[in-house]
């Protein structure tokens, strides 16, 4: 019968060096996860979201999930701790960032006081695209946070809480810049009318349809925890064939459909500015996470297509 090793775990602070934590026998086959767990029971108020664990003091994090006896430090490992600040589950972060567009936007489109002139105050705009712009807006983020709470699996990641700050001033500022000059009592119908905002309104419902198909099949996948067991693939739903081209063909209809509202509002500068510039740099942080997704699937998967893009076909 073969005897087990233990491990000891020393966990020293990342800045100062100094010993926070000392874990005697540590069983070989405990994860990183555990030894949060362990760790948080000498100091409650740094819970495990909160912790970063390294093997240098500047090195990568470790995954929750990696093994002690794998990490490359004999029976007596050496740890390095950083706060990681204030945590946030996903849901509760996608809901504070999703929430606080709709109800700006609405409030722009009701023209409450003291955002116009008092003489426009509740108010309605005479112009059809204004209200259809509102109903876009808002059928877009009431999707998000329907498949916030009913479609996407989150895992047991968090945020924190200064990114989360940064991120709402994101999407809170922007649906006020959008609103703003698309519900202006002197907005300015599109330069090609009606022709301009019906095909602007089908590439907006496509895109909100192959966005939400995608979601969909990916909440269909099996996963265990974070990792799934194979990657998506296109299925009898039309929508998905943009699985042949990109690795994140959400990304791509996300991308569609802001594009699509930014052509049904107007090509007046400062307005087509605002929702153009609000586009553009949504595509760059899409394209830095279907990179990195893409990336993932391209090292856990051999026989993950070639022809696969991150979110543009053939191009990026």
């Amino acid at each position: 019968m073969s005897r087990t090793i233990f491990f000891e775990v020393e966990i020293l602070d990342s800045k100062t060096k100094e010993q926070l934590c000392f874990l005697d026998k540590v069983e070989p086959h405990s994860s990183v996860g555990d030894i949060k767990s362990l760790f948080h029971k000498s100091y409650p108020k740094w819970y495990p979201a909160r912790q970063a664990l390294r093997l240098e003091p500047k090195g990568k994090a470790l995954r929750n999930d990696d093994l002690l006896q794998n990490l490359p430090v004999g029976t007596s490992a050496t740890l390095y701790f950083k706060d990681l600040g204030p945590q946030l589950g996903w849901t509760m972060v996608f809901l504070a960032e999703y929430i606080g567009p709709l109800l700006i936007y609405l409030l722009f489109n009701f023209r409450v006081p003291y955002i116009y002139n008092h003489k426009y105050t509740f108010t309605s705009s005479s112009h059809h695209v204004v209200n259809l712009a509102c109903a876009c807006h808002s059928f877009h983020y009431i999707k998000r946070l329907f498949e916030t709470i009913f479609v996407h699996r989150f895992s047991n990641g968090t945020m924190p809480l200064r990114a989360i700050v940064r991120n709402c001033a994101y999407y809170w500022g922007f649906a006020a810049w959008l609103a703003y000059y698309i519900n202006h009592p002197l907005y300015t119908p599109p330069s090609y009318g009606e022709t301009q905002v019906n095909y602007a309104l089908i590439i907006f419902v496509l895109c909100e349809a192959g966005n939400f198909s995608i979601h969909w099949s990916l909440n269909s996948l099996k996963c265990e925890g974070a990792k799934c067991c194979r990657f998506p693939n296109p299925s009898k739903n039309p929508f998905t064939w943009l699985f042949f081209f990109v690795s994140c063909p959400n990304y791509t209809y996300e991308v569609g459909a802001w594009a699509g509202l930014s052509i049904m509002t107007q090509f007046f500068f400062v307005l087509f500015f605002a929702v153009a510039l609000f586009t553009f740099v949504g595509f760059i942080q899409m394209t830095i996470w279907a990179k990195g997704k893409h990336k993932t699937y391209t090292r856990e998967f051999k026989d993950y297509p070639n022809l696969r893009m991150p979110i543009l076909p053939f191009i990026l």
